[in-house]
């Protein structure tokens, strides 16, 4: 039973990081939309996207103004 409750834990994680690093690509402005394409299919990977995305692409995005 501990293991399912380990293993649930691991995957539900994973999936609100995973939620989080792609709904931070979408509010980021890119140098282009390309690079922007990558992030967010990198962002997607199963389990290690978000750790690729936060790791390398977190800072490269520069937060989108509201005022329009």
């Amino acid at each position: 039973m501990n293991d399912v409750i380990i293993i649930l834990g691991a995957g539900i994680t994973c999936f609100i990081l995973t939620c989080f690093a792609i709904l931070d690509v979408a509010r980021k402005d890119f140098a282009s939309i390309q690079i922007k394409a990558l992030w967010g299919f990198i962002a997607f990977i199963p389990f290690i996207g978000f750790i690729i995305y936060f790791l390398f692409g977190f800072r490269k995005g520069i937060p989108q103004s509201n005022s329009k």
